[in-house]
């Protein structure tokens, strides 16, 4: 449903200087204004830059709209939104096995909501990995808060450079992050690096479906759109390049499948984007959206906002409509689950 009070740091940067917002905002946004080619070369090349600076500019949007888990889930009819991404971080734990006292990495750990999550059900201790400074600052805060920094701790890292010594893990997962990456393979491989022999590697991907077709102008427009309000360099096309890229890395898959397909007619994953009334979770509605955006643009017009918060929630709403669509056309999800293991003999 999200947390309220981080409302007033929308008025008040804390990642960044008020001053520094909209610079941040521009310099995100040239990144996607070249040529589909140029620009998505660009960003790979830079893609610990873009991916800094749209978590400096958005983090307190997610944490004040979605919560402290930063992804979707699979939704039964009935059941809360906040339960449900907490089921669907409990799900994937269960199928990892993960026991009390194993030492596990999450990786792109965001402010570290579903590592607490996890941590509270398994009771496993949980290593989280961002590459984001501010982050890692909002990790400890909630954590301490939560009472849990005896079972998580936070480290700021670039998870394709790793500062962990070779077999450290028991087990490592990502929930979504795996996107930012500009080669899934080199992500894959460093998890492998850092895992002991035997250990599991579980985690949902951001893909584009079976379903989608280059050459459809509407397809490639939803997939340019979600790649540029989520700091993506850019989107696999077919779910067999992520499990391709996993066994390049060295990892036995031990079971993968769409999870979005999982969820109630009534309650598909894109539903907190889509619905136009909820007050429950009016904050990430369409409503809830365009309210958010009505007073930011106030705000900043009376300077009472940084220049560039409207800027920046005009790209999140576009993202969000995206993905909306993409859930719709079947063209693109956000939770493939894939479950790998690291040989014994590797």
């Amino acid at each position: 449903m999200g947390d309220i009070t981080r409302g007033k740091a929308l008025l008040n940067h804390e990642a960044l200087k008020n001053s520094e917002v909209k610079k941040s905002i521009d310099y995100y946004y040239n990144l996607f204004s070249k040529e589909q080619k140029e620009g998505e070369e660009e960003r790979k090349k830079n893609y610990d830059k873009l991916v800094i600076s749209f978590y400096d500019l958005v983090t307190t949007f997610y944490e004040f709209g979605w919560g402290e888990c930063f992804h979707f889930g699979v939704r039964f009819k009935g059941e809360g939104f906040e339960a449900s991404l907490a089921r669907h971080e409990m799900y994937l734990a269960y199928r990892m096995g993960l026991q009390k006292g194993q030492l596990t990495l999450d990786l792109g750990c965001g402010v570290g909501g579903p590592a607490r999550c996890i941590a509270r059900f398994t009771e496993a201790k949980i290593v989280g990995v961002t590459i984001s400074p501010y982050q890692i600052e909002r990790a400890k805060i909630l954590t301490k808060r939560a009472r849990l920094e005896h079972l998580c701790s936070w480290t700021q890292a670039d998870f394709l450079s790793l500062p962990i010594q070779d077999e450290t893990f028991e087990a490592a997962y990502q929930i979504e992050a795996s996107v930012h990456a500009p080669n899934r393979l080199d992500m894959y491989k460093e998890a492998f690096r850092v895992l002991k022999p035997g250990s599991y590697f579980g985690g949902y991907e951001w893909l584009m479906t079976e379903k989608y077709d280059r050459e459809n102008l509407v397809h490639r427009s939803v997939k340019s759109r979600i790649e540029r309000g989520n700091a993506i360099p850019a989107l696999l096309e077919h779910p067999k390049e992520a499990l391709q890229a996993l066994k390049e890395a060295g990892f036995e898959i031990v079971e993968h499948k769409d999870v979005a397909h999982e969820t109630d007619p009534e309650t598909p994953w894109y539903l907190p984007l889509s619905a136009g009334w909820s007050l429950s979770g009016l904050k990430h509605t369409r409503v809830g959206r365009y309210l958010t955006n009505r007073f930011l643009y106030l705000m900043e017009t009376f300077k009472l906002a940084p220049q560039g918060s409207l800027k920046t929630s005009d790209m999140l709403n576009d993202a969000a409509a995206a993905l909306v669509e993409g859930g719709k056309l079947d063209i693109f999800t956000p939770m493939y689950y894939v479950l790998a293991r690291k040989p014994l003999k590797a």
